[in-house]
């Protein structure tokens, strides 16, 4: 919509003065020489006129966003739009996002009275991390003659702030967790008391030693022998790889909001979390603790965390795992297992875990691959297709079974299936912990 463009009116107009000047060229020096420039006048005269009254339209377009997104998350946005005019202005308006969002598309056409604002609701998908700046939006109104379309290009000074996926509630927290297990720590009446310590953000009320906060005059926490806290250490996989789009997300989108929801999880439970974020090198580190603090700083550091162009190696990220910690923990590597260079050193990554630590590799599986090796043949190419996506299946799985020949568990999924497969291994770990 770069420039006007005409409506009925104004074609009606060019037609009469284009008729009138042919019928006066064939009539010679008639009564019709000359009387096409009436119409042309009349349209050149409304034009200018329909110009100086958009002009003083002042079109504004507006927009309220949450201070935060959701990576994946539906959210209905509403548009609004107004104008100054002392009429009713018919508006045609192309809604837009940043390239990394979802947005219902379509030209919407809207009248507006004056005084009044019109809003517009859109359904809105942001699919990628980071602070993005809006884009403008493409509007035109039409002039009050109905001679033409008049382009408007409406800025919007507004950033999105796109973070990792949390529960929104308990409810939904305790819905995530597989039948039969039990939340929180087991710490009963029978339990004996280590130590008394100064309270740590993050300590549940029931840790709390009330006789001896009341005589020292602050918070008193109690440390007890008998502890079933896990330490959870959740690995990223930032490598180029991860960009590849998987599903509604990209890889790393996926890794992200797992992590995120598992640690908000793990943390329910009073165990502890720590994260690394790797790629060629260690990107993020992030030391096992407990508590909403924690949890905060986790997704600070996802909702910061970038793919790299670099070839991811697990390798290095399992030596900063090595340093991080100390006692034995569940390490979750969130990773592809796809490429033979990657499957080769999260093999030897895995055996600088094992056996002091407990690693779980968790992969996406690729669902249009699964679906070509299964489908029917509708062109000469589709068996072929099918053939290299059956082959592909079979060496993701056979890298799979490798990995649990080793001694660590592994696994791929479909993304709608891998938050789901990752919970419930870590429900695993915490059932053995307890036995």
């Amino acid at each position: 919509m770069s420039g006007a463009s005409l409506q009925r009116n104004a074609v009606l107009l060019v037609s009469a003065a284009v008729t009138l000047a042919i019928v006066g060229d064939w009539n010679g020096a008639g009564i019709f020489s000359g009387l096409w420039r009436l119409p042309a006048a009349i349209l050149l005269l409304g034009l200018a006129y329909e110009s100086w009254s958009v002009a003083r339209s002042r079109m504004a377009i507006g927009l309220q966003l949450p201070g935060q997104l959701l990576l994946g998350r539906t959210i209905a946005v509403n548009f609004t739009c107004g104008h100054a005019l002392h009429r009713r202005a018919t508006i045609e308006l192309a809604p837009s996002a940043p390239d990394s969002f979802d947005i219902d598309g379509g030209v919407v056409s809207m009248r507006v009275l004056p005084g009044a604002v019109a809003v517009l609701e859109r359904r809105l998908v942001p699919r990628r991390l980071g602070i993005h700046a809006w884009p403008p939006m493409r509007a035109r109104i039409a002039g009050p003659l109905g001679l033409a379309w008049w382009p408007k290009k409406l800025d919007l000074p507004l950033q999105a702030r796109v973070v990792p996926d949390l529960f929104h509630s308990g409810t939904e927290a305790r819905g995530s967790t597989p039948a039969g297990t039990r939340n929180g720590i087991e710490v009963g009446a029978g339990a004996e008391v280590l130590r008394l310590r100064e309270y740590r953000s993050g300590d549940a009320p029931r840790v709390i030693d009330w006789k001896a906060t009341a005589r020292a005059g602050r918070l008193i926490s109690r440390d007890f022998a008998q502890e079933h806290r896990l330490e959870i250490v959740i690995v990223v996989d930032a490598g180029r790889a991860s960009s590849l789009r998987s599903g509604t997300l990209d890889r790393f989108g996926h890794y992200v909001n797992v992590a995120a929801r598992l640690a908000q999880h793990a943390v329910m439970q009073e165990d502890l979390v720590g994260l690394v974020i790797y790629a060629d090198r260690p990107l993020a580190t992030l030391a096992p603790a407990r508590g909403a603090p924690a949890v905060a700083r986790l997704r600070a550091l996802l909702a910061a965390s970038r793919v790299e162009r670099a070839e991811s190696n697990p390798l290095y990220a399992a030596l900063r795992v090595r340093s991080l910690v100390r006692q034995r923990s569940l390490i979750v590597l969130l990773t592809d297992v796809d490429d033979t260079t990657v499957a080769s050193q999260l093999a030897q990554a895995v055996r600088l875990l094992l056996p002091k630590h407990l690693p779980f590799i968790a992969a996406l599986a690729s669902a249009a691959a699964e679906s070509t090796a299964d489908g029917p043949a509708q062109a000469w190419l589709d068996p072929y297709r099918s053939l290299a996506a059956q082959q592909y299946c079979i060496g993701l799985e056979r890298k799979v079974r490798a990995l649990n020949a080793l001694g660590a568990s592994a696994l791929v999924a479909k993304p709608e299936q891998l938050e789901a497969a990752v919970f419930s291994a870590y429900a695993d770990v915490r059932r053995l912990k307890r036995a």
